[in-house]
């Protein structure tokens, strides 16, 4: 199927049915907000968990920007 006939096809649906299209397009392009919330508490419980079974470190936020600063300084 080329390009133009799905425009086509597009064009011929009702509003209702191309909003519902174009939503389903934009999500798969964008994870929803609460797609990305569920991976990032994902990855917090993942980094508790090594710090509290000691496989991760502590490190203070002024170590943080000094070795950043420290690295990236032009």
């Amino acid at each position: 199927m080329k390009n133009n006939d799905i425009v086509a096809m597009v064009e011929s649906l009702p509003v209702d049915m191309k909003t519902a299209l174009l939503k389903k397009i934009l999500d798969s392009l964008n994870p929803s907000q609460e797609d990305i919330d569920k991976m990032w508490a994902k990855e917090a419980e993942k980094r508790l968990k090594a710090y509290k079974t000691g496989k991760a470190k502590a490190i203070s936020g002024a170590e943080v920007f000094r070795e950043a600063s420290g690295k990236y300084r032009k």
